[in-house]
């Protein structure tokens, strides 16, 4: 049978229509995967890369500028994305940008987000491969979720029983709710304790105006204080002044035995004695210094109780107990 004229016009139409669509496409494909254009290729490499796959774009800071060229696995847990991009946005891409895999909307198909980074750093080179970051995929998100409610009923169950006891009465919790003594009594005592506390506060603070009103460039207290040498002076002082104590009451318990003796004997010292004028004027000095022994040892007793000298004579005391033991029999 053969073809009109008609026939052979309509069919060249529709292979020229054919062929023009055709162009197109390969046109919109070819420019959709930069087959025309000067491109450059950079890497990346995931964990997991979920479900991305060859064609879909790569975005920076939300624009297109490229599309995934080549997913291979290295190993088990490494796989390398090779993405190729225009060179018109090489001048913008960094060493430190950071490659992150995304779904475009929410069903969407998945993209590469290359997101710029604020520090200085030098420019891309192509070849180059760029930090990732792996997002947790839905599965992780799924088991984390079960683990957390699973922990969420332990924890419910936990405090369920917690609170049953409280209301019960039991333990020292329970206890301070329903029993109003004991939270009475726990009012009190803190209370005590802030009165206490008032009072400690109020004690530091004349301990501190005390010692602020020491004079350290003239008194005694600054030497004490500072002057270790005469210190030691002082303490040597006390300690020769409580020897002298001790021989001075040795002194007047003689000298009161001998007076008796002279009293009761005979000859010219008892002459002596019988002199009224002479025995009184004996009778006062012995009274004088009975008078002063026992001044005396008012002071080395107030000496022995002075906050400054105190820790002194209680070393002094320690030394003897020790000496005490050391020569007492086993």
């Amino acid at each position: 049978m053969k073809q009109t004229s008609t026939q052979k016009f309509y069919l060249g139409l529709f292979i020229i229509i054919s062929t023009i669509v055709l162009i197109i496409a390969l046109y919109f494909i070819g420019n959709r995967q930069n087959l025309f254009g000067k491109t450059f290729k950079i890497n990346a490499v995931f964990n997991n890369v979920n479900g991305l796959q060859l064609g879909n774009n790569v975005r920076y800071s939300g624009i297109n500028v490229g599309t995934v060229k080549k997913i291979e696995m290295v190993n088990d847990t490494t796989i390398c994305v090779e993405m190729i991009v225009e060179n018109k946005f090489l001048n913008h891409l960094k060493k430190n940008a950071v490659a992150a895999i995304g779904s475009d909307g929410l069903v969407g198909s998945m993209v590469i987000n290359i997101v710029p980074n604020h520090k200085e750093a030098p420019n891309l080179i192509p070849g180059d491969t760029i930090k990732s970051y792996s997002k947790i995929s839905t599965n992780d998100m799924l088991e984390t979720l079960n683990a957390t409610n699973e922990n969420a009923a332990i924890l419910t169950s936990d405090l369920l029983k917690i609170t049953s006891a409280i209301n019960q009465g039991k333990g020292t919790l329970g206890m301070l709710i329903k029993d109003p003594e004991l939270a009475s009594n726990l009012q009190h005592t803190v209370l005590n304790l802030k009165i206490a506390s008032n009072d400690a506060a109020k004690t530091i603070k004349e301990i501190k105006q005390i010692v602020e009103a020491i004079n350290y460039e003239e008194s005694i207290a600054s030497t004490l204080l500072s002057d270790s040498i005469s210190a030691n002076k002082i303490k040597s002082i006390i300690t020769n002044l409580n020897k002298s104590s001790v021989e001075i009451n040795k002194v007047v318990t003689n000298l009161n035995s001998t007076i008796t003796t002279m009293k009761d004997g005979k000859g010219a010292i008892n002459y002596l004695l019988t002199d009224t004028l002479l025995v009184k004027n004996i009778d006062s000095t012995m009274l004088n210094i009975k008078k002063g022994s026992v001044k005396l040892n008012e002071d080395l007793e107030a000496l022995k109780h002075n906050f400054l000298l105190r820790g002194y004579f209680r070393k002094l005391e320690k030394e003897k107990e020790k000496a005490a033991k050391k020569n007492a029999p086993n």
